[in-house]
Protein backbone atom coordinates (compact mmCIF):
# COMPACT_ATOMS: atom_id res chain seq x y z
CA UNK A 1 0.00 0.00 0.00
CA UNK A 2 1.04 3.28 -0.87
CA UNK A 3 0.84 6.23 1.49
CA UNK A 4 2.04 9.72 2.17
CA UNK A 5 0.84 9.51 5.94
CA UNK A 6 3.76 10.09 8.49
CA UNK A 7 4.80 6.89 10.34
CA UNK A 8 2.38 6.87 13.10
CA UNK A 9 4.87 7.20 16.02
CA UNK A 10 6.59 9.97 14.11
CA UNK A 11 3.06 11.49 14.34
CA UNK A 12 2.24 11.02 18.12
CA UNK A 13 5.86 12.20 18.99
CA UNK A 14 5.49 15.47 17.11
CA UNK A 15 1.60 15.99 18.11
CA UNK A 16 2.12 15.29 22.01
CA UNK A 17 5.26 17.88 21.69
CA UNK A 18 2.97 20.47 20.51
CA UNK A 19 0.12 19.35 22.74
CA UNK A 20 -2.09 22.48 23.73
CA UNK A 21 0.85 24.94 23.42
CA UNK A 22 0.06 28.10 22.16
CA UNK A 23 3.09 29.84 21.45
CA UNK A 24 4.54 27.45 19.20
CA UNK A 25 4.69 26.68 15.96
CA UNK A 26 2.46 23.81 14.62
CA UNK A 27 4.50 20.67 13.58
CA UNK A 28 3.77 18.61 10.47
CA UNK A 29 0.90 18.89 7.64
CA UNK A 30 -2.35 17.25 7.29
CA UNK A 31 -1.45 13.53 8.90
CA UNK A 32 -3.84 12.33 11.80
CA UNK A 33 -3.88 13.89 15.53
CA UNK A 34 -3.41 11.44 17.85
CA UNK A 35 -5.93 10.56 20.51
CA UNK A 36 -3.34 11.44 23.22
CA UNK A 37 -2.87 14.73 21.55
CA UNK A 38 -6.41 15.97 21.46
CA UNK A 39 -7.85 18.67 23.88
CA UNK A 40 -10.40 21.19 24.02
CA UNK A 41 -14.20 21.48 24.00
CA UNK A 42 -17.19 22.36 21.25
CA UNK A 43 -17.82 25.08 23.10
CA UNK A 44 -14.86 27.26 22.18
CA UNK A 45 -15.58 26.21 18.22
CA UNK A 46 -18.79 29.45 18.67
CA UNK A 47 -16.07 32.44 19.34
CA UNK A 48 -13.81 30.30 16.37
CA UNK A 49 -16.69 31.11 14.10
CA UNK A 50 -17.43 33.92 15.79
CA UNK A 51 -14.91 35.93 15.23
CA UNK A 52 -13.58 35.72 11.27
CA UNK A 53 -16.84 37.04 10.63
CA UNK A 54 -16.76 40.40 12.86
CA UNK A 55 -15.47 41.91 10.42
CA UNK A 56 -16.67 44.54 6.50
CA UNK A 57 -16.75 41.38 4.33
CA UNK A 58 -19.48 40.03 6.11
CA UNK A 59 -21.19 43.35 6.34
CA UNK A 60 -20.67 44.27 2.95
CA UNK A 61 -23.06 40.98 1.89
CA UNK A 62 -25.83 42.98 3.41
CA UNK A 63 -24.81 46.34 1.45
CA UNK A 64 -24.89 44.68 -2.18
CA UNK A 65 -28.67 42.69 -1.36
CA UNK A 66 -29.96 46.18 -0.95
CA UNK A 67 -27.61 48.84 -3.01
CA UNK A 68 -26.75 46.59 -6.04
CA UNK A 69 -29.39 43.70 -5.71
CA UNK A 70 -32.26 45.99 -5.07
CA UNK A 71 -34.04 44.41 -2.66
CA UNK A 72 -35.60 46.48 0.49
CA UNK A 73 -34.27 45.26 3.81
CA UNK A 74 -36.53 42.97 4.44
CA UNK A 75 -36.75 41.45 1.12
CA UNK A 76 -32.72 40.84 2.41
CA UNK A 77 -33.36 39.86 5.43
CA UNK A 78 -35.58 36.75 3.85
CA UNK A 79 -32.41 36.19 1.34
CA UNK A 80 -29.54 36.00 3.89
CA UNK A 81 -31.34 33.95 6.82
CA UNK A 82 -32.39 31.31 4.05
CA UNK A 83 -28.66 31.74 2.45
CA UNK A 84 -26.81 31.49 5.69
CA UNK A 85 -28.96 28.80 6.96
CA UNK A 86 -28.40 26.27 4.23
CA UNK A 87 -24.72 26.73 5.13
CA UNK A 88 -24.76 26.34 8.29
CA UNK A 89 -26.49 23.23 8.07
CA UNK A 90 -23.33 21.72 6.40
CA UNK A 91 -21.20 23.57 8.02
CA UNK A 92 -22.91 21.21 11.56
CA UNK A 93 -22.73 18.44 9.58
CA UNK A 94 -18.86 18.66 8.71
CA UNK A 95 -17.56 20.33 11.61
CA UNK A 96 -19.07 16.93 13.18
CA UNK A 97 -17.12 14.96 11.71
CA UNK A 98 -13.39 16.10 12.93
CA UNK A 99 -13.41 14.81 15.96
CA UNK A 100 -13.87 11.38 15.22
CA UNK A 101 -11.70 11.30 12.22
CA UNK A 102 -9.26 13.48 13.42
CA UNK A 103 -7.54 15.03 9.90
CA UNK A 104 -8.37 18.10 7.93
CA UNK A 105 -11.53 18.53 5.78
CA UNK A 106 -9.76 18.29 2.64
CA UNK A 107 -8.06 14.89 3.75
CA UNK A 108 -11.68 13.92 4.26
CA UNK A 109 -12.80 14.67 0.65
CA UNK A 110 -10.66 11.80 -0.70
CA UNK A 111 -13.69 9.42 0.81
CA UNK A 112 -15.28 10.74 -2.31
CA UNK A 113 -12.78 11.73 -4.79
CA UNK A 114 -9.72 9.51 -4.50
CA UNK A 115 -6.40 10.57 -3.47
CA UNK A 116 -5.54 11.77 -7.16
CA UNK A 117 -9.25 13.15 -7.65
CA UNK A 118 -9.06 14.97 -4.35
CA UNK A 119 -6.44 17.52 -5.68
CA UNK A 120 -9.06 19.29 -7.93
CA UNK A 121 -11.10 20.16 -4.99
CA UNK A 122 -8.11 21.32 -3.26
CA UNK A 123 -6.43 23.45 -5.36
CA UNK A 124 -9.97 25.42 -5.77
CA UNK A 125 -9.93 25.46 -2.02
CA UNK A 126 -6.10 26.66 -1.82
CA UNK A 127 -6.32 29.01 -4.71
CA UNK A 128 -9.62 30.35 -3.84
CA UNK A 129 -10.30 30.16 -0.19
CA UNK A 130 -6.42 30.80 0.98
CA UNK A 131 -5.69 33.61 -1.51
CA UNK A 132 -8.79 34.95 -3.03
CA UNK A 133 -10.60 35.63 0.63
CA UNK A 134 -7.15 36.28 1.98
CA UNK A 135 -7.27 39.43 -0.41
CA UNK A 136 -10.46 39.91 -0.32
CA UNK A 137 -10.45 40.67 4.19
CA UNK A 138 -6.77 42.04 3.60
CA UNK A 139 -7.98 45.17 1.29
CA UNK A 140 -11.35 45.78 3.60
CA UNK A 141 -8.65 45.48 6.89
CA UNK A 142 -5.94 47.95 4.53
CA UNK A 143 -9.26 50.30 3.73
CA UNK A 144 -10.30 50.46 7.46
CA UNK A 145 -6.52 51.49 8.90
CA UNK A 146 -6.15 54.19 5.81
CA UNK A 147 -9.68 55.41 7.18
CA UNK A 148 -8.56 55.19 10.67
CA UNK A 149 -4.81 56.60 10.54
CA UNK A 150 -4.91 58.47 7.36
CA UNK A 151 -2.49 56.52 5.66
CA UNK A 152 -2.24 55.11 2.37
CA UNK A 153 -4.48 51.56 1.77
CA UNK A 154 -1.01 49.91 0.30
CA UNK A 155 0.38 50.83 3.69
CA UNK A 156 -2.45 49.42 5.88
CA UNK A 157 -2.18 46.09 3.63
CA UNK A 158 1.44 45.23 4.30
CA UNK A 159 -0.06 46.00 7.94
CA UNK A 160 -2.67 43.73 7.98
CA UNK A 161 -0.47 40.78 5.65
CA UNK A 162 2.23 40.98 8.03
CA UNK A 163 -0.07 40.28 11.51
CA UNK A 164 -2.45 37.85 9.77
CA UNK A 165 0.38 35.74 7.96
CA UNK A 166 2.15 35.13 11.42
CA UNK A 167 -0.82 33.95 13.27
CA UNK A 168 -1.60 31.41 10.37
CA UNK A 169 2.36 30.59 10.50
CA UNK A 170 2.32 29.52 14.05
CA UNK A 171 -0.66 26.81 13.30
CA UNK A 172 -3.94 25.58 15.07
CA UNK A 173 -3.64 26.64 18.89
CA UNK A 174 -2.61 30.36 18.36
CA UNK A 175 -4.94 30.75 15.80
CA UNK A 176 -8.03 29.31 17.96
CA UNK A 177 -6.67 31.54 20.91
CA UNK A 178 -6.40 34.63 19.08
CA UNK A 179 -9.77 33.89 17.66
CA UNK A 180 -11.57 33.43 21.27
CA UNK A 181 -10.26 36.23 22.56
CA UNK A 182 -10.67 38.77 19.74
CA UNK A 183 -14.44 37.60 18.96
CA UNK A 184 -16.44 39.44 22.43
CA UNK A 185 -14.20 42.25 21.90
CA UNK A 186 -15.39 42.48 18.29
CA UNK A 187 -18.63 41.82 19.15
CA UNK A 188 -18.94 44.22 21.60
CA UNK A 189 -18.16 47.34 19.12
CA UNK A 190 -20.56 46.11 16.11
CA UNK A 191 -23.56 45.22 18.66
CA UNK A 192 -22.83 49.36 19.74
CA UNK A 193 -22.71 49.99 15.83
CA UNK A 194 -25.12 48.12 14.97
CA UNK A 195 -27.77 49.44 17.34
CA UNK A 196 -26.55 52.95 16.01
CA UNK A 197 -27.33 52.15 12.50
CA UNK A 198 -30.53 50.42 13.43
CA UNK A 199 -31.65 53.66 14.81
CA UNK A 200 -31.00 55.74 12.03
CA UNK A 201 -32.20 53.18 9.13
CA UNK A 202 -35.02 53.16 7.42
CA UNK A 203 -36.34 49.75 7.27
CA UNK A 204 -39.46 50.42 5.85
CA UNK A 205 -37.69 52.68 2.67
CA UNK A 206 -38.82 51.03 -0.43
CA UNK A 207 -36.26 48.95 -2.68
CA UNK A 208 -34.14 51.07 -4.99
CA UNK A 209 -35.23 49.53 -7.64
CA UNK A 210 -38.14 50.97 -7.26
CA UNK A 211 -40.30 47.87 -9.10
CA UNK A 212 -41.04 46.16 -6.14
CA UNK A 213 -39.69 42.81 -4.91
CA UNK A 214 -37.11 41.20 -7.33
CA UNK A 215 -37.04 37.58 -7.79
CA UNK A 216 -33.71 38.12 -9.59
CA UNK A 217 -32.33 40.19 -6.81
CA UNK A 218 -33.58 37.65 -3.92
CA UNK A 219 -31.57 35.13 -6.00
CA UNK A 220 -28.41 36.41 -6.69
CA UNK A 221 -28.22 37.54 -2.42
CA UNK A 222 -29.32 34.24 -1.75
CA UNK A 223 -26.08 33.07 -3.81
CA UNK A 224 -24.34 36.13 -2.77
CA UNK A 225 -24.58 35.16 1.49
CA UNK A 226 -24.53 31.29 0.56
CA UNK A 227 -21.27 31.97 -1.21
CA UNK A 228 -19.66 33.66 1.58
CA UNK A 229 -21.05 31.76 4.83
CA UNK A 230 -20.43 28.28 2.96
CA UNK A 231 -17.11 29.42 1.54
CA UNK A 232 -15.98 28.05 5.25
CA UNK A 233 -17.45 24.74 5.18
CA UNK A 234 -14.46 22.97 3.34
CA UNK A 235 -12.37 24.12 6.77
CA UNK A 236 -14.29 22.79 8.95
CA UNK A 237 -12.57 20.11 10.29
CA UNK A 238 -9.66 21.78 10.36
CA UNK A 239 -10.59 23.53 13.93
CA UNK A 240 -12.73 20.20 15.01
CA UNK A 241 -9.87 17.40 14.84
CA UNK A 242 -8.20 18.53 17.12
CA UNK A 243 -11.09 17.84 19.87
CA UNK A 244 -10.96 14.47 21.76
CA UNK A 245 -13.13 11.51 20.24
CA UNK A 246 -15.72 11.39 22.66
CA UNK A 247 -16.97 14.54 22.57
CA UNK A 248 -20.18 15.28 21.74
CA UNK A 249 -21.10 15.39 17.75
CA UNK A 250 -24.44 17.47 18.39
CA UNK A 251 -22.42 20.26 20.71
CA UNK A 252 -19.49 19.68 18.14
CA UNK A 253 -21.71 20.56 15.07
CA UNK A 254 -24.25 23.25 17.00
CA UNK A 255 -21.22 25.45 18.43
CA UNK A 256 -19.25 25.66 15.30
CA UNK A 257 -22.99 26.36 13.47
CA UNK A 258 -24.17 28.77 15.72
CA UNK A 259 -21.43 30.61 15.58
CA UNK A 260 -21.12 30.78 11.93
CA UNK A 261 -25.14 31.76 11.17
CA UNK A 262 -25.28 34.19 14.04
CA UNK A 263 -22.20 36.64 13.34
CA UNK A 264 -22.37 36.34 9.53
CA UNK A 265 -26.46 37.32 9.33
CA UNK A 266 -26.47 40.13 12.14
CA UNK A 267 -23.84 41.62 10.51
CA UNK A 268 -25.02 41.50 7.07
CA UNK A 269 -27.94 43.06 7.98
CA UNK A 270 -26.82 45.65 9.75
CA UNK A 271 -25.07 46.45 6.21
CA UNK A 272 -28.49 45.94 5.06
CA UNK A 273 -29.80 48.85 7.13
CA UNK A 274 -26.76 50.83 6.80
CA UNK A 275 -27.91 51.42 3.00
CA UNK A 276 -30.84 52.68 3.99
CA UNK A 277 -29.99 55.70 5.70
CA UNK A 278 -28.82 57.39 2.71
CA UNK A 279 -26.09 57.98 0.06
CA UNK A 280 -22.50 56.83 0.37
CA UNK A 281 -20.57 59.74 1.40
CA UNK A 282 -17.38 58.16 0.80
CA UNK A 283 -15.62 55.84 -2.55
CA UNK A 284 -13.70 54.08 0.64
CA UNK A 285 -16.29 51.13 1.79
CA UNK A 286 -15.02 51.23 5.07
CA UNK A 287 -15.07 54.96 5.22
CA UNK A 288 -18.83 54.91 4.38
CA UNK A 289 -20.25 52.41 6.54
CA UNK A 290 -18.36 54.27 9.70
CA UNK A 291 -19.34 57.93 8.38
CA UNK A 292 -23.20 56.98 9.83
CA UNK A 293 -21.37 56.41 13.36
CA UNK A 294 -20.20 58.92 16.11
CA UNK A 295 -16.69 59.52 15.79
CA UNK A 296 -15.14 57.49 18.47
CA UNK A 297 -17.24 54.53 17.71
CA UNK A 298 -16.53 55.22 13.96
CA UNK A 299 -12.76 54.60 14.83
CA UNK A 300 -13.67 51.64 17.35
CA UNK A 301 -15.43 50.14 14.17
CA UNK A 302 -12.53 50.89 11.77
CA UNK A 303 -10.17 49.27 14.22
CA UNK A 304 -12.55 46.21 14.45
CA UNK A 305 -12.59 45.84 10.59
CA UNK A 306 -9.04 45.53 11.01
CA UNK A 307 -8.76 43.22 13.57
CA UNK A 308 -11.63 41.10 12.37
CA UNK A 309 -9.65 40.82 9.27
CA UNK A 310 -7.13 39.33 10.63
CA UNK A 311 -9.22 36.71 12.50
CA UNK A 312 -10.28 36.20 9.47
CA UNK A 313 -7.56 35.68 7.33
CA UNK A 314 -5.56 33.82 10.07
CA UNK A 315 -8.14 31.00 9.64
CA UNK A 316 -8.39 31.66 5.55
CA UNK A 317 -4.03 31.20 5.40
CA UNK A 318 -4.05 28.45 7.94
CA UNK A 319 -6.62 26.27 6.36
CA UNK A 320 -5.41 26.97 2.83
CA UNK A 321 -2.15 25.95 3.27
CA UNK A 322 -3.80 22.67 4.88
CA UNK A 323 -5.57 21.80 1.50
CA UNK A 324 -1.96 22.92 -0.64
CA UNK A 325 -0.82 20.23 1.46
CA UNK A 326 -3.40 18.14 0.81
CA UNK A 327 -2.67 18.09 -2.89
CA UNK A 328 0.45 16.12 -2.09
CA UNK A 329 3.57 18.17 -2.42
CA UNK A 330 6.82 16.96 -0.72
CA UNK A 331 7.84 19.43 1.90
CA UNK A 332 10.02 19.04 5.21
CA UNK A 333 7.40 17.30 7.33
CA UNK A 334 7.94 19.60 10.38
CA UNK A 335 7.13 22.75 8.30
CA UNK A 336 5.08 21.95 5.47
CA UNK A 337 2.55 23.73 6.33
CA UNK A 338 4.06 26.82 8.18
CA UNK A 339 6.55 27.25 5.14
CA UNK A 340 3.05 27.16 2.48
CA UNK A 341 1.34 29.84 5.26
CA UNK A 342 4.54 32.35 4.18
CA UNK A 343 3.82 31.23 0.28
CA UNK A 344 0.00 32.19 0.45
CA UNK A 345 0.57 35.25 2.55
CA UNK A 346 2.65 36.67 -0.57
CA UNK A 347 0.51 35.25 -2.87
CA UNK A 348 -2.45 37.24 -0.91
CA UNK A 349 -0.78 40.52 -0.39
CA UNK A 350 0.01 40.53 -4.40
CA UNK A 351 -3.83 39.76 -5.16
CA UNK A 352 -4.82 41.88 -2.70
CA UNK A 353 -2.89 44.88 -3.88
CA UNK A 354 -3.90 43.96 -7.41
CA UNK A 355 -8.01 44.59 -6.19
CA UNK A 356 -7.46 47.56 -4.49
CA UNK A 357 -8.27 49.72 -7.38
CA UNK A 358 -12.17 48.31 -7.26
CA UNK A 359 -12.33 46.30 -4.58
CA UNK A 360 -16.25 46.18 -3.99
CA UNK A 361 -16.99 44.89 -7.92
CA UNK A 362 -14.07 42.55 -7.49
CA UNK A 363 -15.64 41.20 -4.52
CA UNK A 364 -19.22 41.11 -5.94
CA UNK A 365 -18.14 38.47 -8.63
CA UNK A 366 -15.80 36.72 -6.13
CA UNK A 367 -18.82 35.73 -3.72
CA UNK A 368 -20.67 34.07 -6.91
CA UNK A 369 -17.49 32.46 -7.48
CA UNK A 370 -16.84 30.88 -4.31
CA UNK A 371 -20.29 29.88 -4.25
CA UNK A 372 -20.10 28.02 -7.65
CA UNK A 373 -17.51 25.66 -6.62
CA UNK A 374 -19.05 24.95 -3.23
CA UNK A 375 -22.57 23.92 -4.08
CA UNK A 376 -21.42 20.98 -6.30
CA UNK A 377 -17.98 20.15 -3.85
CA UNK A 378 -20.80 19.88 -1.09
CA UNK A 379 -23.19 18.03 -3.35
CA UNK A 380 -20.72 15.23 -3.82
CA UNK A 381 -18.94 14.63 -0.14
CA UNK A 382 -22.74 14.63 1.19
CA UNK A 383 -24.11 11.99 -0.66
CA UNK A 384 -21.03 10.02 -0.21
CA UNK A 385 -21.54 10.35 3.58
CA UNK A 386 -25.08 8.61 2.33
CA UNK A 387 -23.61 6.04 0.71
CA UNK A 388 -20.97 4.85 2.98
CA UNK A 389 -22.67 3.22 5.83
CA UNK A 390 -19.42 2.29 8.12
CA UNK A 391 -16.46 4.51 9.64
CA UNK A 392 -14.04 4.78 6.74
CA UNK A 393 -10.32 3.59 7.87
CA UNK A 394 -7.43 5.96 7.21
CA UNK A 395 -5.36 3.45 5.59
CA UNK A 396 -7.88 4.36 2.57
CA UNK A 397 -7.59 8.06 3.25
CA UNK A 398 -3.85 7.95 2.61
CA UNK A 399 -3.66 5.39 0.10
CA UNK A 400 -2.37 7.41 -3.65
CA UNK A 401 -3.74 4.18 -4.95
CA UNK A 402 -6.99 4.84 -4.07
CA UNK A 403 -9.63 6.11 -6.71
CA UNK A 404 -12.82 7.19 -6.92
CA UNK A 405 -12.97 8.80 -10.57
CA UNK A 406 -17.07 8.87 -9.94
CA UNK A 407 -16.76 11.43 -7.25
CA UNK A 408 -14.38 13.21 -9.38
CA UNK A 409 -16.59 13.26 -12.25
CA UNK A 410 -19.79 14.13 -10.78
CA UNK A 411 -18.06 17.22 -9.84
CA UNK A 412 -16.95 18.64 -12.94
CA UNK A 413 -20.06 17.92 -14.64
CA UNK A 414 -22.02 19.47 -12.04
CA UNK A 415 -19.64 22.42 -11.64
CA UNK A 416 -19.58 23.16 -15.52
CA UNK A 417 -23.45 22.51 -16.22
CA UNK A 418 -24.24 25.07 -14.05
CA UNK A 419 -22.18 27.68 -14.42
CA UNK A 420 -22.83 27.78 -18.38
CA UNK A 421 -26.74 27.23 -17.99
CA UNK A 422 -27.42 29.34 -14.45
CA UNK A 423 -24.42 31.82 -13.21
CA UNK A 424 -25.11 34.89 -13.60
CA UNK A 425 -21.95 37.26 -13.78
CA UNK A 426 -21.19 40.76 -15.37
CA UNK A 427 -18.87 38.63 -18.02
CA UNK A 428 -21.04 35.73 -18.77
CA UNK A 429 -24.36 34.83 -17.97
CA UNK A 430 -25.50 31.42 -18.18
CA UNK A 431 -27.84 30.49 -21.24
CA UNK A 432 -31.21 29.45 -18.84
CA UNK A 433 -30.66 32.74 -17.09
CA UNK A 434 -30.77 34.56 -20.35
CA UNK A 435 -34.01 33.12 -21.42
CA UNK A 436 -35.03 33.52 -17.37
CA UNK A 437 -33.41 36.35 -15.75
CA UNK A 438 -35.79 36.32 -12.91
CA UNK A 439 -33.61 33.41 -11.61
CA UNK A 440 -31.13 35.66 -10.50
CA UNK A 441 -28.20 33.15 -9.88
CA UNK A 442 -28.70 29.64 -7.95
CA UNK A 443 -25.96 28.39 -9.95
CA UNK A 444 -24.34 26.80 -6.48
CA UNK A 445 -27.51 25.20 -5.57
CA UNK A 446 -28.05 23.01 -9.34
CA UNK A 447 -24.47 22.46 -8.85
CA UNK A 448 -25.56 20.95 -5.85
CA UNK A 449 -28.00 18.98 -6.59
CA UNK A 450 -26.24 17.66 -10.15
CA UNK A 451 -23.63 16.50 -8.16
CA UNK A 452 -25.33 15.25 -5.70
CA UNK A 453 -27.31 12.44 -8.03
CA UNK A 454 -24.38 12.31 -10.49
CA UNK A 455 -21.88 10.73 -7.31
CA UNK A 456 -25.14 8.42 -6.33
CA UNK A 457 -25.28 7.19 -10.50
CA UNK A 458 -21.24 6.99 -10.96
CA UNK A 459 -19.74 6.02 -7.29
CA UNK A 460 -21.95 3.64 -5.99
CA UNK A 461 -20.04 0.73 -6.88
CA UNK A 462 -16.44 2.45 -6.09
CA UNK A 463 -18.13 3.33 -2.77
CA UNK A 464 -18.98 -0.65 -2.09
CA UNK A 465 -16.03 -1.87 -2.77
CA UNK A 466 -13.81 0.61 -0.70
CA UNK A 467 -15.89 -0.13 2.33
CA UNK A 468 -14.60 -3.65 1.43
CA UNK A 469 -11.29 -3.49 0.90
CA UNK A 470 -10.43 -1.08 3.38
CA UNK A 471 -11.86 -2.50 7.12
Amino acid sequence: MSTDAPADDDAAVTQLNYGSKVLAVEPGGNEPIPVEARHGSPRGLFWTWTAPNLEFATIFVGVLAVAVFGLSFWQAVAAVVLGNGLAAVAHYLLSADGPLHGVPQMVLGRLAFGYRGNILPATFMAVMCGVGWFATNSASGAFALSSLFGFTPLVGLIIIVIVQTAFAFFGHNLVQRFERIAAPILAVIFLIAAVIIFSKSHLDAPPSSGGGFSMAGFWLTVGAAFGYTAGWTPYAADYTRYLPPTVSRVHTGLYASLGLFVSCTVLMLVGAASVTIGPATSDNPTAAFTANLPTLVADLTLLAIAVGAVAANAINVYSGSMAFVTMGFKLPMNTQRALVTVLFGIVGFLVAWWALADAAASYEAFLLLVAYWIGPWLGVVFADRLLRKKRPSLDLLYDTRYVNWGGLAAFVIALVGSVLLFCNQEKFVGYVVRAVPELGDIGAFVGFAIAFVGYVVLARKSVEESQRTYV
